[in-house]
């Protein structure tokens, strides 16, 4: 099992907090005061970031208060069962056993649930999700997810029948934390059999490849994945006028045994989440080099990142609406024009095109990767904070808190760039405390959604709740 943490001091160049080549190109107004790249900025000097986090820090001390929420119908010391059979979406709803669980859903099956208490969790609030899947040398494909939660990870496989069996986890390196965030390597221990029946906690001593303490302060709050290249990249490392300036850190995993690293980006500053690629597109300045995406609070920047020891900037764009540029994906890694971006923070400050609180994701041109242009948006029929999305074969699965998993068509894009052809083929809430006031612009709910497994299988980690496996019955 090859799992990669992170801690301690990195010493690298310094670097000067100045714009070279590239542009920096405004959108309107801002909520916060913003000059670009100064230390008296509000994003740069992280009093944005902190905001949001103290946000989510209050809504999950009050669910760990056992707190009934506003509804009236949402209890936590009453607990929520587990769902361990077929359960379809019928007539517009999801029945589960018991109280609190039943879910509305169009075009999604419920196959299982399972409470964060299930899954080893003592704290008993999830985060981030991601899977793996390998196929053995008769053929035989296995699927697993990886379960982040506030004091550890949990491993659990994705049964052929959509319920979930849990092997075991991998408690937190160092405390608990809302903000985890896994990608994967080599899981290969999970494919020990005998975890379906004896789960085990994995030690953070002994079942580690290795142990990476080249950050300068001991965390980060993402981390990125370049799968072609074996290059993990640690972004929002903290402290943020470090040398690196929380921006992209290279780390170089050629040697599982030995991670090293590799150089940083600091010239955009803090980098919130990312997509690292080798490029391919219509700019063929770049094609086969390697860039990043990235999301960087108050702007989609552009990274050229060929020689990691020299990294460049290629755009940084502010847009329409900018509150909080959070995250994002291309619509297709092998051709790699359009991108869709999530901002986390425009429906909380009715900004820009979502000022009805509807979730609003953000509609990217990217064939001159120096000038991306801002062609449209979709909004989505549900009031909610956007916050994770993932792309797969046209169809866009959108993390969006509490109005739970979206699955949104933009299969028309090429044609027409504006989103006007998007739309809603199916959808799973996963927070019914507020649907009887048509939904809030609040934390909670889904925190994201891991939808690349051949069998369909779509997991989606909550906050509250625990671990859902869904699948499209079909889509309209």
């Amino acid at each position: 099992m090859k799992l990669y943490t992170v801690s301690a001091a990195l010493a690298l160049p310094l670097f000067a907090l100045t714009v070279s080549s590239w542009e920096v190109r405004r959108g309107d107004e801002h909520p916060f005061i913003h000059v670009p790249l100064a230390d008296v900025d509000d994003y740069t000097s992280g009093k944005v970031h902190m905001m949001i986090m103290e946000a989510m820090t209050a809504y999950v001390d009050e669910i760990r208060a056992d707190v009934v929420h506003a509804t009236g119908i949402f209890d936590p010391t009453l607990g929520i069962e587990p769902v361990t059979k077929y359960t379809p979406c019928i007539d517009g709803y999801a029945v589960g056993p018991g109280p609190n669980n039943t879910y509305g859903c169009r075009n999604l099956d419920l196959y299982s649930f399972t409470p964060h208490g299930d899954l080893g969790s003592k704290v008993k609030v999830g985060n981030d999700i991601w899977g793996w899947a390998h196929t053995s040398s008769e053929g035989v494909t296995r699927e697993f997810g990886l379960v982040g939660q506030m004091d550890g990870t949990a491993f659990v496989e994705v049964l052929p029948t959509g319920q979930i069996a849990y092997l075991g986890r991998l408690p937190t390196q160092t405390e608990t934390s809302i903000w985890r965030d896994i990608k994967v390597f080599d899981l290969t221990k999970l494919l020990d059999t005998s975890l379906l029946e004896d789960p085990k906690e994995f030690s953070i001593e002994t079942d580690l490849t290795s142990l990476y303490d080249g950050l300068p302060a001991g965390s980060s709050h993402n981390v990125v994945a370049h799968e072609e290249k074996n290059l993990l990249v640690a972004v929002g490392s903290v402290p943020r006028l470090s040398a690196c300036a929380a921006g992209l850190i290279f780390i170089d995993v050629s040697d599982p045994e030995n991670p090293v690293t590799a150089g940083c980006a600091a010239e955009d500053g803090y980098v919130h989440d990312a997509q690292c690629l080798t490029y391919y597109g219509p700019d063929e300045k770049y094609n086969g080099t390697d860039v990043c995406y990235s999301f960087n609070e108050d702007t989609f920047t552009i990274y050229d990142i060929s020689d990691l020891s020299s990294p460049t900037v290629i755009s940084a764009t502010f847009y329409h609406g900018v509150s909080y540029s959070h995250q994002g994906w291309v619509f297709d890694e092998k051709n790699q024009s359009y991108l869709l971006l999530n901002d986390e923070y425009d429906e909380v400050f009715t900004r820009g095109w979502a000022t009805d609180q509807k979730t609003t994701t953000y509609i990217w041109d990217i064939r001159d990767l120096s000038r991306p242009v801002l062609t449209g948006y979709y909004k989505s029929p549900a009031v909610a904070i956007d916050h994770n999305l993932y792309i797969q074969d046209g169809l866009v699965y959108e993390s969006n808190y509490r109005s739970g998993l979206r699955v949104v068509d933009a299969s028309s894009i090429a044609d027409d760039p504006t989103g006007a052809g998007f739309f809603e083929a199916a959808f799973f809430d996963v927070h019914p405390e507020d649907d009887a006031i048509g939904g809030e612009a609040q934390f909670g709910g889904a925190w994201s959604t891991y939808p690349y497994f051949k069998s369909g299988y779509i997991l989606t980690n909550t906050l509250e709740r625990g671990l859902f496996v869904v699948k499209l019955n079909k889509t309209e």
